[in-house]
């Protein structure tokens, strides 16, 4: 039987110097507001996320026109009016409220054809700033007002608007000064919520778009086509037009436009992707896009391209984040091949498709009259050089023609090439002598083989021993840097020699061990097969090493572990990727052949002969990627006659 005593005995009792006992956390709901609030983090961290979520909002009505307005980046005000199907006063009393929307028509969230969806915009907004909104349906004779400040709701009151809905947002995160005070300057938020803006009006080119920011207009685009507005929007002026993108692959379709690659940028900025007419930053997509031009561009450049892809909505998942910026493809390898092969084959094309025009600052002189172009004029002799005869070749008033020697003793530093004898031959076109009394003859297109066919035209001069002149069938000018162009046309065909079959590989006096995790050294021993067409033999050492038996013979280096450190890495961080995409190893070759192809090529300062300038342009124009060299700098200029009329002023 236990003692009665021990049942009774006191607690014992606590010593002066024991840490107290810690306090149990109780669970609480907590308020509506502050939920609105922490949710707020996610969904506008800044002041470009919130008015993207305006924006699709407006885009979603239906509306023809939006109008756009920012003050201090957007920090103190945003306005975004549209002309859209407007909100009843019940309905702008359940747009504030969390996960209230219209745009879910079942619950499977699969087939989403809207821009939002989610319901959290309007209450994460009104939680951290003051809010208005005023809408007004069709049909009705007044609009209706409501207001959030800092998550506290106002009941709807009538007010004056037109149909459709304006939303204004001022002072931005007062109500969380803890966020405010990690906003960047106006001009930075400025320029994020400009780049937002661009890329949900290419999302709609039907829908107008007025965009202004501190009473600055940035941009008043109408209603127009996809075509015109990716020109209006990627702002590539210098490009002679866009190639054309389209792909189908498994039920996808990949549209759009792409600049040259001679047009570029220092950031991606110039890179629209839309994945069924939703602007995304998905890294499969720009992953895909670096990867197709990454042999024809500078490196640390970013081309500019505005790609449109279209998939079945089962396999893929927008419901991601907040922002609905990133998303989740079922078949990333897929979608990821589709892009590379369908910008690959648009860019290998030859050169004479999309050139580069060179920008110059033109005089923009006052009234001038200028004679009609259709004029001959009267023919005068050409004054004579001091202490030379008169030049025997009749000049018409205007006009200046070439002489074997420049006055005053100069050195020619043009050739013209002399005209062919008895007409025009098959490799384009050449002046014809003059008569005198006569017009003098314009370029003739060839007469068994058009101009039409050779984008470069026929050449008819060399300036300074290394740029060849050429005259396209329209009458362009076009400048060609012969060490440039046969650079990348010895690339090219090094390139074909080194990849027609299996790259030699040299063989390692002794095998070296690289240590690598064990996911990187199964990611290798994958592609076992695939490396070795690359040159390089490796197999598995254990579970955590990789064993080098070969290397390309081309590469001519010891630094196996450092190449297979990178491969591996680069092999993880894009498992979908494939080994001779990888920068690592298809960079090193690359710059190997490029540099092959530099020391091979035809030199600056070499003079060249009729024949050898028109087989230069017949060559570019039939290899592909010509339009730049190994090092992605232009091989080729382009002057039409627009251009050279405003360098003259006469526009």
């Amino acid at each position: 039987m236990s003692d009665p005593s021990f049942l009774s005995s006191p607690s014992p009792v606590p010593s002066e110097n024991a840490a107290p006992a810690p306090r149990r956390p109780t669970l609480r709901r907590l308020p509506e507001v502050l939920v609105n609030r922490i949710a707020a983090g996610e969904v506008i961290e800044r002041p470009a996320a919130a008015l993207k979520e305006l924006v699709e909002n407006a885009i979603d009505s239906g509306a023809t026109r939006l109008d756009v307005s920012l003050e201090s980046g957007g920090i103190d005000r945003i306005i975004v009016t549209d002309d859209g199907c407007g909100m009843t006063p019940d309905e702008l009393a359940l747009a504030v409220e969390r996960h209230c929307t219209s745009k879910l028509q079942d619950e499977s969230l699969v087939h989403i054809r809207t821009l939002g969806f989610r319901g959290e915009a309007l209450p994460s907004i009104g939680a951290a700033a003051r809010l208005t909104i005023t809408s007004r349906t069709q049909g009705e004779s007044g609009a209706w007002r409501i207001h959030v400040a800092g998550g506290k709701v106002s009941a709807p009151e009538p007010s004056a608007g037109a149909v459709g809905t304006s939303v204004v947002v001022e002072d931005l995160f007062f109500a969380t000064p803890a966020r405010r005070k990690f906003l960047k300057s106006p001009r930075v938020e400025g320029n994020h919520a400009e780049s937002v803006v661009r890329r949900l009006a290419l999302a709609v080119p039907e829908t107008a778009f007025r965009f202004s920011m501190d009473d600055r207009l940035l941009f008043d685009l109408p209603a127009q086509d996809m075509a015109a507005r990716a020109a209006a929007l990627l702002g590539a002026n210098e490009a002679d037009g866009f190639l054309s993108i389209h792909g189908e692959r498994d039920g996808m379709v990949l549209s759009g436009f792409a600049c040259g690659p001679s047009v570029h940028r220092a950031t991606a900025t110039g890179q629209f992707m839309l994945v069924n007419g939703r602007p995304v930053v998905d890294p499969v997509l720009k992953t895909a896009v670096r990867v197709a031009y990454r042999r024809v561009i500078e490196h640390g450049r970013h081309p500019v391209v505005a790609l449109t892809l279209t998939i079945p909505p089962d396999r893929v998942d927008v419901n991601v984040h907040p922002a609905k910026t990133e998303l989740r493809f079922a078949d990333e390898a897929a979608v990821r091949s589709l892009v590379i092969g369908t910008l690959t084959r648009a860019l290998e094309g030859g050169a004479g498709n999309v050139g580069v025009r060179p920008s110059f600052s033109a005089v923009k002189p006052g009234r001038i009259w200028y004679p009609p172009e259709t004029s001959a004029g009267p023919v005068v002799p050409a004054p004579p050089a001091p202490g030379r005869a008169a030049s025997t070749l009749p000049l018409r008033a205007g006009t200046v023609v070439a002489e074997p020697r420049l006055r005053l003793g100069d050195a020619p530093t043009a050739r013209m090439l002399p005209p062919l004898g008895g007409g025009v031959g098959a490799q384009g076109s050449v002046a014809a002598p003059s008569v005198e009394g006569e017009p003098e003859p314009a370029y003739v297109p060839a007469s068994t083989d058009s101009l039409a066919d050779h984008p470069l035209g026929a050449a008819v001069a060399q300036v300074l021993d290394t740029y060849v002149i050429a005259v396209a069938a329209d009458g362009s000018l076009v400048l060609v840097d012969q060490h440039a162009a046969h650079e990348r046309l010895t690339h090219e065909r090094l390139r074909e020699q080194f990849l027609s079959g299996t790259v030699q590989s040299q063989r390692l006096l002794v095998p070296d061990v690289v240590d690598l995790p064990p996911l990187q050294v199964e990611l290798l021993a994958a592609r076992q097969g695939m490396l070795a067409k690359l040159g390089i033999e490796v197999e598995a050492f254990g579970t955590d090493a990789i064993l080098v038996r070969a290397l390309p013979a081309m590469l001519n280096t010891s630094d196996s572990v450092g190449l297979l450190r990178d491969l591996a890495d680069e092999l993880e961080a894009d498992d979908n990727g494939s080994p001779e995409e990888m920068p690592s190893l298809d960079g090193r070759m690359d710059a190997v052949i490029a540099r092959m192809a530099c020391h091979g090529s035809i030199r600056a300062g070499r003079r060249l002969t009729r024949e050898e300038m028109d087989a230069l342009l017949r060559q570019m124009e039939a290899t592909p990627r010509a339009g730049t060299c190994s090092h992605g700098r232009p091989t080729w200029l382009k002057l039409s006659k627009k251009d050279l009329e405003k360098l003259f002023g006469r526009r």
